[in-house]
């Protein structure tokens, strides 16, 4: 399994997202399960937000952790930008805290930049840090300027961590973001690894390359497509699932090790982005 290091703590590059998980009361034992089959393959992130059904994601993480030693997980978890301001982050990150039924998070991310000044933010993200409410903190769907502005400020270089959408149709951070991110050894987050189901993966099933990659490693085009997003080092992608079957699938996926002639005909077929574009996200 490919390991990636997010605050001086080596993990398996492949987590497990929760997001839309909770919006059926009827799915949650089987949401649970599928949290509890990642954990056990030997899955330590989990990546979750107050955003997510409001709470309803973050309660389903709360179930599927009893029984594990907290310290062998990793749980990420995302304030709203409207929450982020020095009074209601705290509010935020205790019901956060109280819903996933932790003591603290193990990363904290702005979930993406809103009218708070990110100095509030900042400063406020620190002092959560010194209480022990979280052991670090971070930032999403921050493109080139936002972390240029961010890094200018006091403290704002303890950021740990971005995570931004990136996928086999969605690669635009590779112009300049994820070279700026290398140059300052920040790792990438990618959220939404095959996009939003057929979205993507529905128009790329059918695609030669990825088939015949697919039956190089005896996979699925879905798990080529992951392991794609983990081709170059520092980076956690964090696929969602909703079941045990697709968990193990994904998990697998962080296996895949692509040769440079696979990588050449990926590069050829799908190539990166020459001009900076709009920062995509979801």
């Amino acid at each position: 399994m490919k390991t990636v290091q997010i605050n001086k703590i080596e993990l398996p590059a492949v987590g497990l997202g929760t997001w839309r998980l909770g919006d059926l009361a009827a799915n949650h034992e089987t949401e649970v399960a599928a949290i509890r089959a990642g954990l056990d393959q030997g899955a330590r992130v989990i990546d979750t937000a107050e955003m997510y059904g409001e709470g309803k994601a973050e309660r389903v993480v709360r179930d599927a952790i009893k029984g594990y030693q907290r310290d062998q997980l990793f749980i990420i978890d995302k304030v709203l930008p409207t929450n982020a301001g020095r009074d209601q982050l705290v509010k935020s990150l205790d019901q956060s805290l109280s819903n996933v039924g932790t003591d603290y998070f193990d990363l904290y991310l702005l979930h993406w930049r809103g009218t708070i000044p990110l100095s509030e933010t900042v400063t406020t993200m620190e002092k959560m840090v010194a209480q022990g409410k979280i052991k670090a903190w971070g930032v999403s769907n921050f493109d080139v300027q936002d972390l240029e502005e961010l890094w200018s400020l006091p403290n704002g270089t303890y950021c740990v961590a971005n995570q931004d959408l990136y996928n086999l149709d969605e690669r635009g951070i590779e112009y300049d973001l994820l070279p700026l991110m290398r140059q300052h050894q920040l790792p990438l987050i990618a959220y939404s690894p095959l996009a939003q189901g057929d979205q993507l993966s529905g128009k790329l099933t059918t695609d030669p390359l990825l088939q015949e990659l697919a039956r190089n490693h005896q996979a699925s085009v879905y798990q080529i497509m992951l392991a794609w997003t983990l081709r170059n080092d520092n980076v956690l992608t964090i696929p969602k699932s909703s079941t045990p079957e697709h968990t193990l699938a994904n998990w697998q996926a962080g296996e895949i090790e692509f040769s440079a002639s696979e990588l050449k005909a990926l590069a050829k077929r799908f190539p990166r982005p020459d001009h900076k574009q709009p920062l995509a996200t979801i």
